[in-house]
């Protein structure tokens, strides 16, 4: 996104780590959806293509995962630094509905 644009928006270099953020959660969302959709399926076949996207989708989400960790933005293995981003982000969000 445009730095003015971010500026404007009052989000400054959080952009980056919403939209990670978002891709996770739908990342862990279709994980979920196709696990669910393996165990719907009747067809060997259709099964079979299932778990390939499964394993594909498994994989996405540990590459965005591992993004999340290197940029700093997302702490598995730490509550209190992972609550303390969630916090910032909250309240980054609160401000900008303040401003809308």
């Amino acid at each position: 996104m445009n730095n003015i644009i971010k500026s404007l928006v009052g989000m400054g270099g959080m952009t980056d780590q919403v939209i990670a953020t978002d891709f996770l959660i739908s990342a862990k969302a279709g994980i979920r959806n196709i696990a669910f959709a393996i165990t719907e399926s009747a067809s060997p076949e259709v099964r079979a293509l299932l778990r390939e996207e499964l394993k594909h989708a498994v994989q996405t989400h540990e590459r965005i995962t591992n993004y999340m960790i290197e940029k700093g933005t997302y702490h598995p293995h730490d509550l209190g630094e992972q609550i303390a981003t969630d916090m910032k982000i909250t309240e980054t969000a609160l401000q900008l509905s303040e401003k809308l």
